[in-house]
């Protein structure tokens, strides 16, 4: 589970969106699909037309995994910060309803206007 008081993911990548699919896929509701994938060193974030799936690798093998669902529907509010000259990262926060907020620090590759319309379209 998330750790909504120090919630952050550092250094996401997209990747391809098979990268997660086959652990993910159990998860998914009828009809659910990956819009995006982002892998940071060993953690990842999927967002898929229904929700954020934070994935937190753990321990010294990796067997071993926690998945967070974030369903659009409790988001409250976001920010993104996008990247500068000398800030090569940027930056999407996420006000969840009830439980706190969450950071995701993209490298400058990652289209954080993209997430952002996706984003709005699910909340608005």
């Amino acid at each position: 589970m998330i750790d909504f008081q120090n919630a952050s993911f550092f250094k996401l990548k997209q990747v391809n969106n098979n990268t997660f699919e086959s652990n993910i896929q159990p998860l998914f509701v009828d009809n659910e699909q990956i819009i995006f994938s982002f892998k940071g060193i060993r953690d990842g974030i999927v967002f898929t037309d229904k929700r954020i799936i934070a994935i937190n690798v753990q321990g010294v093998t990796g067997k071993k995994k926690d998945y967070t669902s974030l369903p659009y529907s409790k988001i409250q509010a976001f920010s993104i910060e996008t990247a500068g000259i000398l800030d090569l990262d940027s930056e999407l926060e996420l006000w969840f309803s009830g439980m706190g907020k969450v950071k995701f620090e993209f490298t400058s590759e990652a289209n954080v206007t993209a997430i952002c319309k996706i984003i709005s379209q699910f909340i608005l």
